[in-house]
């Protein structure tokens, strides 16, 4: 035979293997390289193979997490708002009763002192311990109203968040709400003066707003 016979012989007998091998693999030649760790059933269609229907079923898929584009949820914002607001409290209330305590001890004995310090703390502390914790659990639930909802379409200012400022005059109305309507209708105020403050000091600042994920701040 001639050279040029022989090479096309050859050309025709490895084509027909590699026809073999598709048939044989699912659409991929099996005298391909071995590309470790890519799986060549996934990327047959990129190189001109096709794959029998079927093939991919029983392949391991990702798994994929839920995710939250609003932040976290109602109860663990909740649980963190609350907490920290009560730890707060415990610790700046100690500190005034500790203060309390020393200026208003009886007498100068170390006992009487120690005494005197350790129940102005524990009254003070935990009143205020308490009250911030209640009014976090206001602010979080009346925030997730807001948020639910979705006041921020309403606002005039687009990057200003609404939900915290309906949140901060409700705590407050609500908070003081058994000392009749006009105080209630003050501590909103108050509350929401707070907000307003906060906002405007974080643009000037240039902070953006919810950074430190507690509240409003």
């Amino acid at each position: 035979f001639s050279k040029k016979k022989l090479s096309t012989m050859s050309a025709t007998f490895s084509t027909s293997n590699d026809k073999e091998n598709v048939g044989q693999n699912g659409g991929v030649p099996s005298n391909l390289p071995k590309f470790t760790p890519i799986d060549l059933t996934t990327i047959a269609p990129a190189i001109g193979s096709h794959l029998p229907p079927g093939a991919l079923k029983h392949q391991p898929q990702p798994d994929y997490l839920d995710y939250d584009q609003k932040g976290r949820g109602f109860a663990v914002t909740l649980f963190a708002n609350t907490g920290s607001s009560y730890m707060l409290g415990i610790f700046g209330g100690g500190l005034m009763g500790l203060r309390e305590g020393l200026a208003n001890t009886p007498s100068s004995r170390m006992k009487v002192k120690l005494n005197s310090v350790l129940n102005h703390c524990g009254k003070y502390g935990s009143r205020a311990g308490n009250s911030l914790g209640v009014l976090s659990i206001l602010y979080t639930f009346y925030e997730w109203v807001g948020d639910t909802y979705e006041i921020d379409r309403y606002s005039p200012l687009s990057e200003v968040p609404m939900s915290p400022v309906l949140a901060s005059f409700a705590t407050g109305a609500t908070f003081k709400c058994a000392a009749g309507p006009r105080v209630s209708a003050l501590a909103g105020v108050i509350g929401l003066s707070s907000v307003g403050i906060t906002y405007a000091t974080y643009g000037v600042l240039g902070i953006p707003y919810g950074k430190m994920n507690y509240i409003f701040l």
